[in-house]
C-alpha cells in the first residue's frame, strides 16, 4: 500500500493480535498524520513480515493497534554488515540512515587513531535506523552495535565472513557482488595509520578492495561499498 503509515514495533504480529504503539509514534499518530480510531497503518517486526493494521484507540501518548492481515511475508535479505570508523554526529547520523535504505543488516561503528569521536548515542541512532527502515519500505532494522576498537572487531569478526576494506590508493579490485555473508570496512577520514594498515594485513578474512580512483568522504564510501556489494544477485 503505497504512501501509507509503516511503524516498526516490538511485538509479534498475527491476525488478531494487539500491539500497544510507543508513546512517540502515538503522538506521530495523532498530532503530526491526523489519524484517527478506524483508520490503518502498516506494522512491521524484522520477524512476522508486513501487517495491516486498525487503530484501536487513540490517545495523547498513547495507541492500541489491530494486527487485520498480513500483506507481505518476511523474507531473507542481504547479509551485508557495515564496518565505519565514527563520524561527526551529523555524518554518522547519515550513514546510518542511508545505510539502513541499502540494506545494511547490522552496523558497527569503529573507533581507529584517527576518529574524532569516541561515543555515540545509540537510542538515537536506533530510532534514525528503524524511520528509514519505515520509509524505504524494508522489512527489518538494522542492528547497531557499540562503538569498538579495530583490535577487539578484528578479534571477535567471524572468519567465515568476508571483510572488504575500502582502502585509499590501493591497487586492490572493486567489492565483487556478495552472493552470501559479506561485510564492509570504511576508515575515517585521512585514512587508517600504517600500524593500523599492518593489523589489517595480518587478517586472512580482510580483503583490500577499491572504490575507485577518486578519495572519497567516508559516507560516500560506505554508499558506493553497500551498492557495489549488492550490483548483482539482490533483489
Amino acid at each position: 500500500m503505497p504512501g501509507s503509515i509503516r511503524l516498526f514495533v516490538a511485538a509479534p504480529l498475527a491476525e488478531g493480535a494487539a500491539v500497544a504503539a510507543t508513546p512517540e509514534q502515538a503522538r506521530y499518530l495523532g498530532a503530526v498524520m491526523r489519524r484517527a480510531v478506524g483508520d490503518h497503518v502498516l506494522l512491521f517486526n524484522g520477524a512476522d513480515g508486513e501487517w495491516l493494521a486498525r487503530i484501536a484507540t487513540l490517545g495523547r501518548g498513547a495507541a492500541g493497534l489491530i494486527a487485520e492481515r498480513r500483506l507481505r511475508p518476511q523474507r531473507a535479505e542481504p547479509d551485508l554488515w557495515l564496518v565505519f570508523a565514527l563520524l561527526k554526529r551529523d555524518a554518522t547520523d547519515l550513514v546510518v540512515q542511508k545505510a539502513t535504505e541499502l540494506g545494511a543488516a547490522a552496523l558497527f561503528p569503529l573507533i581507529t587513531e584517527r576518529t574524532n569521536a569516541a561515543r555515540v548515542n545509540e537510542a538515537r541512532l536506533a530510532a534514525i535506523a528503524a524511520e528509514a527502515a519505515e520509509q524505504s519500505e524494508r522489512l527489518t532494522v538494522p542492528a547497531i552495535h557499540p562503538p569498538q576498537r579495530l583490535a577487539a572487531l578484528l578479534e571477535t569478526w567471524p572468519p567465515e565472513r568476508p571483510l572488504y576494506a575500502a582502502l585509499e590508493r590501493t591497487d586492490g579490485a572493486r567489492p565483487p557482488p556478495a552472493t552470501g555473508a559479506a561485510g564492509l570496512l570504511i576508515g575515517p577520514e585521512g585514512g587508517f595509520t600504517p600500524a593500523e594498515l599492518d593489523a589489517l594485513a595480518r587478517v586472512p578474512f580482510v580483503r583490500p578492495v577499491s572504490l575507485g580512483p577518486r578519495i572519497l568522504r567516508a559516507e560516500t564510501a560506505a554508499f558506493a561499498g553497500l551498492a557495489l556489494l549488492q550490483a548483482e544477485g539482490r533483489d
